[in-house]
């Protein structure tokens, strides 16, 4: 099939969205985790390349893709330009690029004491020292700058030093040009986890920020993509001609890398005696950072699922999520061969997991009746993007 994609222009170039829908990719923080979405967004990519031809790509179908810690690492990866101002990666390069590079990302402790050595290193600084991270990232986007991605972008940070979160959003350039910094920073600095990566600091036009995991702010940044966009719409921005609040106009996918499988894992008895290490360091886990990482997840995916299903919408809201992990699986560092090719059938198998939404009147997750799996709602997904991109063409050329 002959390709029909325009080449996408860059950010203030974007047409004004002539069609019926403002469609939001999200991409939530995980660690190695983030080979889970990369399964996801692979399928997706592949059946609107069935669709539009080979040389479709994501940013072709986005208004804005958000992502936090791994997910705004891939949120980079599918929204940079090469020198043909096509994206850099294809969806399908994320998973061999996690295979290839996590391992020496996190490095594991060989030998007998490997346990205690991880340990150790967890209370007398980050597990890792970040070097190699820092410079993949440094070599993958050089100098490139928020306003160069190929779409709208969304990465929430924290700044460990205003203790605030700080959210670098394409729409924020034009007026503040001091957020306009390079993509390398801002991936270092939304993946700089408590304990596992050092807080990234840089400056630009005099402006200081001092970074950590945006997974502190929003571990699911849909909702924030969401805000970005009403803020556009409040300042009658003419590429958002919508109102706010009208989710009827969204189309919204939402990405989970992961959580582990529910059960008495931890109790307030356990949790009483904690001092500073116990919530640092249990079972071989980090408590504190899994609790606020998770609660904020889960409120986002309640938020909008209560918002959706409350406007008559909840069709236009995919969110795509395994809740069922176990083991080093649930780890967001466990880089090892074993376990990153088990991130991977465990993606492949989430696809042919049942389609399963938030019951808003219990707020547990449960398949829905008749809904098939995520693989053909993804697939419906894909026409719904397709018919979306050839409609503001139509409009477009016509207007």
């Amino acid at each position: 099939m002959t390709s029909n994609i325009p080449t996408t222009s860059c950010i203030g170039n974007r047409p004004p969205i002539t069609g019926k829908f403002i469609t939001i990719l999200s991409i939530d923080g995980g660690g190695i985790r983030g080979i889970i979405p990369g399964v996801i967004l692979e399928y997706l990519e592949s059946q609107l390349q069935e669709l539009d031809g080979v040389e479709a790509r994501l940013v072709d179908y986005f208004d804005v893709i958000a992502g936090t810690s791994t997910g705004g690492l891939v949120t980079a990866m599918l929204t940079a330009p090469a020198e043909n101002n096509r994206p850099k990666f294809a969806a399908k390069d994320i998973v061999p690029f996690y295979l290839e590079n996590c391992p020496k990302i996190f490095k594991q402790p060989g030998g007998l004491f490997g346990g205690t050595i991880k340990l150790l290193k967890t209370l007398l600084g980050p597990k890792y020292n970040g070097k190699y991270l820092k410079e993949l990232v440094a070599g993958l986007l050089g100098t490139m700058k928020l306003n160069q991605t190929l779409t709208n972008i969304v990465i929430p940070t924290f700044d460990i030093k205003t203790m605030q979160p700080v959210i670098f959003s394409s729409f924020q350039v034009p007026r503040e040009p001091s957020m306009d910094v390079q993509l390398s920073d801002i991936c270092l600095g939304t993946s700089a986890a408590p304990t596992y990566l050092p807080a990234h600091y840089f400056q630009n036009d005099d402006r200081e920020f001092n970074l950590i995991d945006g997974g502190v702010a929003a571990n699911n940044p849909s909702l924030v993509a969401i805000a970005e966009v009403t803020r556009q719409t409040l300042k009658r921005d003419p590429n958002f001609p919508t109102t706010p609040l009208d989710y009827g106009r969204y189309l919204v996918i939402s990405l989970g890398t992961g959580t582990e499988q529910q059960k008495p894992r931890y109790d307030a008895k356990m949790a009483s005696n904690w001092g500073a290490l116990g919530w640092l360091v249990t079972d071989g886990s980090t408590p504190l950072i899994d609790a606020f990482t998770q609660a904020s997840a889960d409120l986002v995916v309640f938020h909008e699922s209560v918002v959706f299903e409350s406007l008559h919408a909840v069709n236009n809201y995919l969110r795509i999520q395994d809740d069922t992990l176990i083991g080093d699986l649930a780890s967001v560092d466990k880089a090892t061969t074993k376990n990153l090719n088990d991130l991977v059938k465990t993606g492949e198998r989430l696809l042919d997991a049942p389609l399963s939404r938030v019951n808003c009147s219990t707020g547990v997750v449960e398949p829905v009746l008749n809904g098939g799996t995520n693989r053909e709602v993804l697939k419906r997904f894909a026409k719904q993007l397709s018919d979306e991109r050839k409609l503001r063409e139509s409009n477009n050329n016509n207007g």
